[in-house]
């Protein structure tokens, strides 16, 4: 379990509120005892072997100076309770609007090839008005890259051996991740690797970089990322046993509109009611055999087939509206960030996607058959540790893209670690909380409607509702996962469907002016135009990191 901490004194007694960043988050159940790997893996030993660089994480910290007294500030700390023969690589900075929640990885090295070695020394590049803060970025020698800078609360450059500077090919590019503090010019920004994915081997470190605000981009290649250079890199990821036992205990509860017509249901329960495989060329269907064993496999979305509910209207109308009591969610696990985190992609079948709606000013439109499609995949991704099986953040879909919420953000129901997900009327959109979330201008009041509230709640973690269908990194053999024919269908899951949106904007809107008409059809085109039907694994996020929205 998370232990974030303070270890010196932080703030003084003041009249004022204290500030989130004041209580360190912990999930609000203890963390379950995880099975033991049959294969006496590395899953949540806390230690990670990068192939000759250990590393652990460190939670506990000391703060250095704090800005913006108001919440709108952050605050910079220095790792604390270093484990002995370990050398920290860099210093911490968070926000101060949200409760204590990161960590630092520290390093040593077990393959005595020279792996860490201090820096020859301390570049100044900032330091604030009143002299409270520091900050020096580390010089390495040859062949060496710094991962992270320091902070000092006195003048002087920090001692040699305050960070480690790490052995060129145990390292990878990084890049900006979030925006930590910016003032007067000078910005703060959390580091992430600059590539990410199945494949990619870079390491989150947990460090950050802090530069003039028109030069960040480039003061983060200054820095780097760590890198997995074992050979087995996946050892430490969790078995199936694992995984199982993690959607136990963060398998999300998805909470529907009240008013959703559209809900969701297996995949299997939409064959065997009727779905119906068409090809190009050919005006005669074939039913979906049960288990999907006729679809074609593999070969990618050439046009070729798709998918479509059955022909008889009264059946039709019954299929789009789902079968939620028997509805399942469909997980993929895979490695993330140099196999040092598991992302557990949850995905949810809606038989059908209903029509969009636009909120200009006071006024919901309805946008006829735009937003209608056959076939709607969803998902969340749940981001687990490997040192210690912590969740540490949840992603939502959001039609295109999607957003990623750390987890002391995310709502946990029933005195449990298992956090909520409101899915939009009609779109399917996934979003941390209920409310109203317009997707276009919020500052005038035009764009598409995301609504969600509590209505039908589907647990995806009860008896049979979860099924893992793809672990790639456990191979084949007893310990892998057989995928189901159907995820090998790689072509779209509805026929495409072709809007004339400036026509349906000009029916369903015509009375709005026309430079609020024509405002209105270029957001549509934009979240609409282009988008197909298409399974979890033609997706972009099933062997890269989630596409965040801009």
């Amino acid at each position: 379990m998370r232990r974030s901490k303070w270890c010196l004194p932080c703030f003084p007694m003041a009249s004022t509120a204290a500030l989130p960043i004041e209580t360190a988050f912990s999930l609000p159940a203890p963390l379950p005892s995880w099975p033991s790997s049959v294969s006496d893996g590395g899953f949540a030993k806390g230690s990670i072997d990068l192939g000759g660089l250990e590393v652990r994480q460190v939670t506990t910290f000391a703060k250095v100076w704090s800005t913006g007294q108001d919440g709108g500030g952050a605050t910079f700390f220095r790792p604390e309770q270093v484990p002995a023969g370990f050398s920290a690589l860099g210093h911490y900075a968070q926000r101060n609007d949200r409760p204590l929640f990161g960590h630092v990885l520290v390093a040593r090295d077990v393959s005595g090839g020279g792996l860490l070695t201090p820096p020859l020394d301390y570049a100044p590049v900032w330091s604030s008005q009143d002299g409270a803060a520091h900050f020096w970025l580390p010089t390495p020698p040859d062949g060496y890259r710094a991962i992270g800078v320091a902070v000092t609360a006195s003048p002087d450059k920090p001692p040699r051996d305050e960070v480690a500077c790490v052995r060129a090919d145990f390292t990878d590019a990084c890049e900006a991740e979030a925006t930590v503090w910016d003032k007067d010019g000078f910005s703060a920004v959390a580091l992430r690797p600059a590539v990410r994915g199945v494949d990619a081997r870079g390491v989150h470190a947990g460090t950050f970089v802090l530069a003039r605000s028109d030069a960040t981009a480039a003061s983060a290649s200054a820095l780097a990322c760590l890198k997995n250079n074992g050979a087995a890199y996946t050892s430490c990821m969790p078995d199936l046993a694992q995984v199982n036992a993690l959607l136990a205990a963060y398998a999300p509860q998805l909470f529907l509109h009240p008013d959703e017509p559209y809900l969701p249901s297996s995949v299997t329960w939409f064959f065997q009611n009727g779905a119906l495989l068409y090809q190009k060329g050919n005006q005669t269907p074939t039913p979906v055999a049960a288990d999907g064993s006729n679809l074609p496999q593999g070969g990618g979305n050439d046009g070729g087939y798709w998918l479509d509910l059955p022909v008889d209207n009264s059946q039709r109308e019954r299929v789009k509206k789902g079968d939620l009591p028997g509805a399942k969610v469909y997980v993929q696990a895979k490695p993330m960030l140099g196999a040092t985190a598991t992302d557990l992609a949850v995905w949810f079948f809606y038989p059908f996607n209903g029509p969009a709606r636009a909120k200009v000013g006071p006024l919901t439109i309805p946008l006829g058959k735009i937003g209608e499609h056959v076939g709607d995949w969803e998902h969340v991704t749940l981001r687990v540790s490997n040192f210690s099986g912590e969740l540490l953040r949840m992603y939502f879909s959001q039609h295109s893209a999607g957003a990623w919420v750390d987890a002391p953000q995310l709502e946990y129901l029933d005195g449990g670690n298992r956090p909520s997900a409101y899915s939009s009327l009609h779109g399917h959109a996934l979003y941390p909380r209920a409310g109203l979330v317009l997707q276009g201008d919020a500052r005038l009041g035009v764009g598409i409607r995301n609504d969600c509230d509590r209505g039908s709640r589907l647990d995806t973690g009860g008896a049979g509702r979860c099924e893992v269908v793809s672990a790639e990194y456990l191979g084949g053999g007893g310990g892998g996962v057989a995928e189901p024919t159907w995820l090998l269908f790689d072509r779209e899951w509805g026929p495409r469907e072709e809007y004339d949106i400036g026509r349906e904007i000009n029916r369903v809107a015509k009375l709005l002016p026309r430079s609020t008409r024509e405002r209105l059809r270029k957001l549509v085109e934009s979240v609409f135009v282009g988008e197909g039907p298409t399974g979890p694994r033609m997706k972009g996020s099933w062997r890269n990191d989630e596409r965040e929205a801009k």
